[in-house]
């Protein structure tokens, strides 16, 4: 399915972004010149009318994108996982004594060690999908790993520098 996203400039205020949901319900963000946003859930019945609107500060903006880009690379991997029999994915805590804090997520060799592989890592509030070799971990990263059991487990022992090769 096509999501539907709508811009509208907003003259001498800023831009609108209305995104049209399955269901017919229209969700928007009026971003305001002045860097204000706000969340506003329009009225079924008519499309310019509001029921409620939000006002969001930077922290509660970028929370809220990170839930919403989060819940979706999860559930994508979720579906994922039913998809493929054996396929698993599995969020790893990089603990504070790794021997990878302050290294390259490349020097680990994750993929070709354990044939798992390491989408995204979560720190704090921010969710970095397809990390690159070059990204540096950090003490509390949580990693989200995809693969068997076996390698999952392999790819634990890596980070936690239990594993001797």
């Amino acid at each position: 399915m096509r999501v539907r996203v709508e811009q509208t400039p907003l003259p001498g205020i800023g831009v609108r972004h209305d995104l049209v949901t399955s269901s017919g319900r229209t969700v928007g963000v009026v971003s305001h010149r002045n860097g204000r946003r706000d969340l506003v859930l329009y009225d079924v019945d008519d499309p310019d009318s509001s029921l409620a609107s939000i006002p969001l500060t930077d922290d509660e903006a970028e929370a809220l994108a990170d839930v919403l880009g989060a819940s979706l690379m999860l559930g994508q991997l979720a579906g994922l996982r039913q998809q493929a029999a054996g396929l698993l994915t599995e969020q790893i805590a990089l603990p504070a004594g790794s021997p990878f804090v302050g290294r390259r997520l490349g020097d680990t060799q994750a993929r070709s060690r354990t044939t798992s592989s390491i989408v995204a890592v979560l720190r704090d509030r921010e969710v970095i999908a397809s990390p690159k070799p070059e990204f540096r971990f950090e003490a509390n990263d949580v990693v989200v790993a995809v693969g068997t059991r076996q390698g999952l487990d392999g790819v634990t022992a890596i980070l936690a520098g239990d594993d001797d090769n």
